[in-house]
């Protein structure tokens, strides 16, 4: 293993027993929890959320799914990341980058999300495409300075909790805010559901007034002050200048094209399988929210069990089989007993991946470039299956059914598993790793 991974491992491992729970009441873990809620709804606003709107609305499946596209703003949120690292903004600037960053973007939030609630698929459905792209784009923008905060107010000790702690704020705000509108929109209407769950921005907004600036990132700057050109070109000369970072992004590429094409069709076999809005909820929002979170505590353990690389390699495996478990319902039709097992497996499989393969994403960055670095590695990581769900995926389901369909999302995931195994054997895990792995180098300087 390497220096920077050694570190990461050695710090997970020395704690057990009682002391293992402390690190999830630190201040910087809690301030994790706070930016997943906010991170995590806008995404459901445009995902589950917007499918089942569309599909009770009589919409076709191929166009339910050219929705996904709208998921596309997410990746290729590498292109304005940069101005949230460079551009500092007038007034509220004062406050700090990150700070000022945040409260922009969480009302730019709110705005697109009200926007989307009082859009009528019946009346317009570009409109709502447009409305959905939008809320995409706020959502996008959010993350990117959200991400960069989350890794900058960790420790690189706190990396592997802060990772668990910010998926169950995500699942909290993703699932919450499914749920919410569900359950709102049975009854006061769609419009009512999006303004309901556009209070769950402000989380995030308490966290950054809580923790203030990150310490970290001041260092960084201060090491090596960056002007606009710098933040523009800095993060990739930086990144592509390591060995082997192209095979580093093939495989951000690869890994989680099954998953992602699964995940966004899900809601359309269930409602092809006949579940109601009350079993989905039940089931899709409710065990699932329970698996998550075990998911994530399991992930927890298992990071500082098995390491870095080996628990990346089960997470990867265990996402892989959970897609055939689908594959096996679609088989099987309308059960309770059925979903309860493949929802359940599902997002046990993910939450412990995203402790793992968030550490590993956040392990990668340079402090200087945080929010473009993160940027560009997340939007690259479910790139190729968003835009294959937004194309192709609704004529695939209807070309081949969904029980063929989740076979070949099973296979598709077999390459990133294959590709991650062979950086292990090669040390390029190792040598991918950037320095917000890395304890600092000077003195924390008094805010």
């Amino acid at each position: 293993m390497g220096e920077a991974e050694n570190s990461m491992d050695s710090a997970e491992s020395s704690k057990g027993g009682g002391a293992a729970i402390k690190p999830y009441l630190e201040k910087e873990a809690i301030i994790a929890l706070l930016l997943g809620i906010s991170s995590g709804f806008p995404y459901a606003m445009i995902g589950a959320t917007l499918t089942t709107r569309l599909a009770q609305d009589g919409i076709d499946k191929k166009a339910v799914t050219a929705f996904a596209l709208a998921f596309l703003v997410y990746n290729f949120k590498w292109l304005w990341a940069w101005i949230v690292d460079g551009v500092r903004l007038p007034i509220i600037g004062a406050l700090g980058q990150r700070i000022s960053w945040i409260i922009l973007s969480a009302i730019f939030v709110v705005i697109a999300v009200l926007n989307l609630g009082l859009a009528d698929p019946k009346a317009s459905l570009l409109y709502v495409a447009y409305s959905a792209i939008l809320v995409g784009f706020a959502g996008a923008t959010f993350d990117i300075v959200i991400d960069a905060y989350r890794i900058e107010i960790l420790k690189p000790e706190q990396q592997g909790v802060g990772a668990g702690m910010n998926q169950y704020g995500w699942r909290i705000g993703s699932a919450g805010a499914a749920s919410l509108a569900l359950v709102i929109a049975a009854r006061g209407g769609w419009d009512l559901a999006y303004f309901a769950c556009a209070i769950l921005a402000a989380p995030a907004v308490i966290a950054v007034v809580w923790g203030g600036e990150p310490i970290r990132h001041r260092e960084a700057i201060q090491r090596q002050a960056m002007n606009i050109g710098e933040a523009i070109i800095g993060p990739f000369r930086e990144f592509f200048s390591r060995h082997g970072a192209w095979l580093v992004l093939l495989f951000i590429l690869l890994h989680k094209i099954g998953d992602t094409l699964g995940q966004l069709t899900l809601r359309l076999l269930l409602e092809d399988l006949g579940f109601n809005n009350d079993e989905i909820a039940i089931y899709d929002v409710g065990v699932g929210f329970w698996a998550y979170l075990i998911g994530i505590f399991v992930g927890g353990v298992v990071y500082a069990k098995m390491g870095l690389k080996h628990s990346v390699l089960l997470s990867l495996s265990l996402m892989m089989v959970s897609n055939f478990s689908f594959a096996l319902l679609a088989a099987a039709g309308q059960s309770n007993i059925g979903l309860a097992g493949a929802i359940g497996f599902e997002n046990f499989a993910s939450g412990l991946a995203g402790v793992v393969l968030v550490a590993y994403f956040a392990a990668l960055c340079n402090l200087r470039f945080t929010a473009a670095h993160y940027a560009l590695i997340s939007s690259a990581s479910s790139i190729v299956g968003r835009f294959l769900t937004g194309t192709t995926a609704g004529a695939m389901v209807e070309g081949m059914g969904f029980f063929n369909f989740y076979v070949m999302t099973t296979f598709a995931a077999m390459p990133g598993i294959f590709l991650f195994w062979m950086m292990m054997r090669s040390g390029l895990v190792d040598s991918s790793i950037g320095d917000a792995a890395k304890a600092s180098e000077e003195p924390p300087q008094k805010v």
